[in-house]
Order: C-alpha cells, then structure tokens, then sequence
C-alpha cells in the first residue's frame, strides 16, 4: 500500500511540475512542450530527486505517446496518407538508409566506434525524428494540414514504422550478414501480416464495433472501449515486436475512416492531453543537468552535427520529390531532432553491449536537447523567412518557378470564379457553383485533390496557390470572383497579396482559420473574411431566432451587423483591447518596417484611398502612430495622413523601397476623380 501510494505522490508530483512548467512557458509566449521537459528535468532523480517510482512512471508516460499517435491516426486517415504517399514512402525510406549510411562511414572514420555494426546502431538512432514533440508543434500552430505538415507527418509515420524493423534486426546485428537478412525477411512479414490483418478489421469490425457502443448512449461506455481498442491493439504490437506507438497509430488509422471518427477524437484528446504531459516531463527526467555541464562542449557538438547532418539529407530529398524549395526548407529543420523513440534503441542498445554507458549517455543528453531545441526553430521559421526576403541573392531561389506542367482541357471561356484550395470549404463551393453553372476553375497542388477534380471535369491548375505565374494561368486578371481556402495562414496571406497585384479590383473572399488573422486578411485587401466557427455560431442563432418568433427582418439586421464589425462581437473578451498586440504577432513573419513622414511627405493631407497606396506600391499600412501617442490599428481608406505619423507598412523589399521613395517625394501620387476617391473610401469603411 505505502509503494502505491509513493506512485500517486510522484504521478502528482510530476504533473504538478509539469502544469508549472507549461504555465511558465505559455507566459513566455514558448510552447507548453517545453515547460513539461523542463518541469519534468526539476523533479527527477537528477533534479530535485523528488521522483521515486522512475520505472513506474515511465511505464504510465508511454501512454502519452500511444494516446498522441492514436489521435493522429483518427485525424490523419488513409486518404490524407495517400497525399504524401510518395514522399511518405520513398523519402523517408531513403532518409533513413542515408543517414545510417552517412553515420556509419563517419562515425567509422573518425573513431566514433569500432564495428560497422555499430555505426549501423548509432544511424538507426539518429535516423528516428521526434513524432510526438514534432505533432505537438504543428497542433499548437495549427499546421498539421499544410504541405510541409503533412510532408512532415508523413516521413514521421515511415520512421515510426521502421522502428519496429529496428528492434527485430538489433539482437542480429553482430551475427552473419545471412543471420540478419533472415530477421530482416522475418520482421517485414511480420509487419506485412500485421498491416493485413488491420485493414480487414478497420473495414468489416471497427464500424461495427463503434456503432455497438455508439447504441448505448454512454458517453462512459464509448471512451472505455475506445481506450481499450487503442491499448489492446498497441498490445499486439508490442508482442509482435513492433512498439506500443505504433499499434497505437495504426488503431487511430483503422477508426478514421469510420462515421465515429470525429466522436472518438473529441473523446480522447482530454486523456491524450493529459498523458502527453507526463510524457514530455519523463523525457526530461532521463536528462542529467550535472552530466549535460560537465560534457557541455561535446554535447553541442554532437548536437549541431546532428542537426547539420540530418537537415542536409531531409531537405534535397523533399525538393527532389518535387515540393517547393520552402517546404523543403522547413520539413528539413523540422525534422532535423532525434526522436523519442530513439531512448528505446539506445537502452536496447545498450543491455545488447553496442554502446558503453558513456556513449549511452552522451546519446541520451544530445537527444533530449535536440527535443527541448526543436519547437524554438520551428517558432523561428517564419522569421528566417522574413529575413531570407530582405536578402535578394536568397530571395531569389524562393520565387515561383514557371506555370505548372498541368492544366485542364476544359477552361471556362467566361470569366470564372477561382477557387483556391480544395478542401472540404472548397469541395463544396464548387459543388454549389455548379449547380448554378457559374464557370469556376479550382488550384490545388494535391495530387489526390486534382485526381478528384479529373473525376468530376471541374476545370482545375495543378500547383502552389500562392505563384503568380499559377494564378495567371487561373485567368485572375479576367475572373469575376475569388475565393481563397488555403489551410494554412501563411499561405492565405501570400496568395490574397499576390492576386491582388495581378487584379487589384478583384473581389476576394478569404477564409480566416483564426480570429486573430481577420483584420489582417481585411487590411491585406480582403472583400470579405468569413471566420468558419463564427459562421456557425449565427446560423444556429438565426435558426433559434426564428423558432422563438423574431421577425426576419430583425435576424438579418443583427446578423448583418455582426459581420459588418468583423465578429467583434463574438471574439473572446478583451479583444478589441489588445487589437495592438494581434496586429504585433500576425505580422510578425512578415516583412515589416515603421515609416515616419518627414515635413515635405507628399502622403500628408491625403487619406490612404486618395493617395492608391497599394496600387502604386504594392504594400499595406496596418497602423498609424499619430504625434501624440495614439495608435490607429487597421486603418481604413479614409485615414488622412498628418505631420508625425508614423506608418506600420508589411511588403516584400521592393514594395518598402517603392512606399519609402513615395514618403519622400520620388514618387507623384496621381490625381484621383473626387468621385472614384469617396467610392474607394465608402467601399473600405463598410468592410
């Protein structure tokens, strides 16, 4: 009784440290992954040593990772699988042959070890990137269904994978070449059998199963016999050899395509937030602070080679299956970090004799500092990008290349309605436009979205959104419309720049994946900006409205009004007082630069429409710093400019050098009818 009750005082512990951690962290505007490493690094047996029960707490910790690959299985499904299959596949099986060979012929060479096997050893660790620490980063900047998430996700899925391949061949590895191709053979067919037997029960048992405990209308029953599929198969896996993750994943996979799917992940995700702390602050109870200082040096060595190393296989591989030089770029530093998974062959590693307990531990130190570094690089990506825009020689090799190789036969010879994105929002637009025959023309750079698009004749471009060259092609310059779904905001706000210098009149609706990137997406050029969540909210209230006797024209009135102040009204509390602290962070990936116009501006006495600021330049205002004090957040086009301002501007380097020689005079502002400039003022106040 007195052990299990030690076990709840270090489960308390240790969650407690971790809540700590994570809160501390959020402060500093850091991951809350990064508090839990570190709150778990406090209190372990080289912390504090406030943790006892070690082994018992790492055993319930490896719930978290099976509950986070459980959950992206469910999100992820065969269909999302088959996007990236060819990098998924080819790119990470070549990943990890590359960086066991590179690592074998180095660590060889430079007397890292004594045996091929165990450079071979040593690669196989350092092939494995971090699924749950990587996942986590992506969930928190809500990337996971943009290309280099999902080009990410995929080489994740292919590493995790071979990780069981891994741990059949290790016991082998020091016998005859014949001895390890036999495990080799064994173990794929394993995998082979195992993958079999998972697609057989996922179409004829999982659907059933779920319907059975969905008839019970218990919410107990249902997440009881979720968790008990998810461990249960994570179990065989286990038995068979493979990890407990990866029958995890496998079992999210399985239910993803069932009709319960998005029930089961709005069960699960509490108990998988839950487990994943501790998770995280186990990893951080294997670090040593005293043995990470006393060999601080090598480890960052070893640290920078690693990163070094695995960036400049990952990031060639990615371009030569054909993905843009920037999500190459970011897959590259994303995925750069040793896993997790790695500690589990490091200690098998190290009970077979492949490593000494020095080695053991100097892989145990690199590993948890490339976790604790990684979410840094990937909250710094955008930055870098930023940077890389103001270098011209680099900028360069980031501009789109020429029109895609593919463009369907049949292009509406009306001026059409582009959609860009086809996901569901952009799935169903077309559908609808169709019905009405409005002539549309899709771009995607899916391959499994533009094979949906063959299907059903819808003209389509197959490539990047957010290229010029690409929306030329669309027909932008002679379209009727415009609606931009892109799943990342990134991307959205690259492509919304871009079509409106191809057609600066264009009216553009823009999806909003986050309230925050609304007045933004407005002040970028924006017609309308729907915000899906918000949407939702006043349709369900129109059709209580009208089921409680409002009159219609009353409903359409409030709902108009909602719109008109850009959901203001259902934004979180405290929203409109910190629109100066919104406008900071969304622009922050962005080039920007603050303007103060001097006594002989020609931009003083006239308003932002008056003077086409972004018609003759190409960049936005987003704020106006008066004289004294005041800040206008999101100016609209009839802010007249006066002696003092300071101008907030966003654009590439041009489009600063162009709005910078205007503030000075080297640029004549054209004269505008009276009439055209109140139209252009009234059109950009009622947005």
């Amino acid at each position: 009784m007195l052990e299990d009750f030690r076990l709840i005082v270090d489960l308390v512990s240790i969650l407690a440290a971790a809540a700590v951690g994570g809160i501390i962290a959020g402060l500093a505007k850091q991951p809350a992954l990064l508090g839990y490493i570190v709150g778990g690094a406090i209190v372990g047996p080289t912390g504090l040593g406030l943790i006892k029960e070690l082994i018992q707490v790492e055993t319930l910790a490896q719930f978290g990772a099976a509950f986070l690959l459980f959950a992206l299985g469910v999100e992820f499904s065969f269909s999302e699988l088959r996007k990236v299959q060819k990098i998924s596949l080819g790119g990470g099986g070549l990943q990890i042959l590359l960086t066991i060979l590179v690592t074998t012929l180095v660590s060889i060479s430079v007397g890292w070890v004594s045996t091929p096997q165990q450079g071979v050893f040593l690669g196989a660790i350092l092939s494995l990137s971090s699924t749950a620490v990587v996942l986590k980063s992506l969930m928190e900047s809500n990337e996971t269904a943009t290309p280099h998430g999902q080009v990410m996700l995929g080489i994740l899925v292919v590493q995790d994978l071979a990780l069981g391949l891994m741990l059949a061949v290790l016991p082998a590895l020091d016998r005859p070449p014949a001895e390890i191709g036999i495990a080799v053979l064994y173990a794929v067919i394993k995998i082979g059998l195992f993958a079999l037997g998972a697609t057989a029960t996922g179409i004829w048992v999982i659907p059933r199963l779920l319907r059975l405990l969905a008839s019970t209308e218990s919410r107990e029953l249902f997440l009881l016999g979720i968790v008990t599929l998810c461990l249960g198969i994570a179990l065989i896996t286990e038995h068979l050899g493979l990890s407990i993750e990866m029958g995890a994943f496998v079992a999210g996979l399985m239910i993803s395509e069932a009709e319960y799917a998005d029930q089961t992940l709005a069960y699960v995700e509490p108990i998988r937030d839950v487990f994943a702390a501790l998770f995280f602050a186990a990893i951080g109870m294997l670090i040593d602070p005293l043995f990470l200082w006393n060999n601080l040096d090598l480890i960052l060595g070893l640290v920078s080679i690693v990163f070094i190393g695995k960036f400049a296989i990952i990031t060639p591989l990615v371009k030569l299956f054909g993905y843009p030089l920037q999500t190459a770029l970011i897959a590259g530093l994303g995925l750069a970090q040793i896993g997790e998974f790695s500690f589990v062959l490091a200690s098998e590693g190290r009970n077979l004799g492949l490593v000494s307990k020095r080695v053991y531990l100097l892989l145990l130190g690199t590993t948890a500092v490339t976790l604790v570094v990684t979410p840094f690089i990937l909250r710094l990506i955008p930055s870098l990008f930023n940077w890389i825009e103001t270098v011209p020689a680099l900028n360069r090799w980031f501009q789109p290349g020429e029109p895609p190789l593919e463009v369907s036969e049949h292009v509406p010879l009306e001026p059409p309605i582009v959609i860009c994105g086809y996901g569901r929002t952009g799935q169903n637009l077309a559908t609808l436009l169709a019905e009405q025959k409005v002539p549309v023309v899709v771009v995607d750079q899916s391959e499994a979205a533009i094979q949906q698009l063959r299907e059903a004749g819808t003209p389509y471009i197959y490539g990047n959104a957010v290229s010029i060259p690409v929306l030329t092609r669309a027909g932008l310059d002679r379209a009727r419309a415009m609606v931009i779904a892109l799943p990342d905001a990134m991307s959205t706000r690259l492509c919304l720049k871009h079509a409106l210098e191809i057609s600066p009149d264009l009216d553009i609706v823009v999806r909003a994946n986050q309230y925050q990137d609304i007045e933004l997406l407005y002040q970028l050029g924006g017609s309308e900006v729907v915000q899906p969540e918000f949407e939702a909210s006043l349709e369900m209230a129109s059709h209580l409205f009208v089921k409680i006797g409002l009159p219609t024209v009353q409903i359409q009135r409030q709902v108009t009004s909602v719109r008109n102040s850009h959901y203001m009204k259902l934004r979180p509390e405290g929203t409109i007082g910190q629109v100066s602290q919104d406008i900071r962070a969304a622009t922050l990936g962005m080039n920007r630069r603050w303007y103060r116009l001097s006594l002989t501006s020609p931009l003083l006495g006239n308003s932002i429409a008056s003077a086409n600021i972004r018609t003759l330049t190409g960049a936005t205002i987003v704020a106006i710093q008066r004289e004294n004090g005041t800040q206008i957040d999101y100016p609209n086009g009839g802010t007249t400019f006066q002696l003092g301002d300071s101008c907030l501007v966003i654009g590439s380097v041009e489009e600063q050098t162009v709005f910078d020689r205007l503030t000075k005079g080297e640029l004549t502002i054209p004269v505008l009818p009276i009439l055209e400039i109140e139209l252009i003022s009234e059109a950009v106040v009622e947005k």
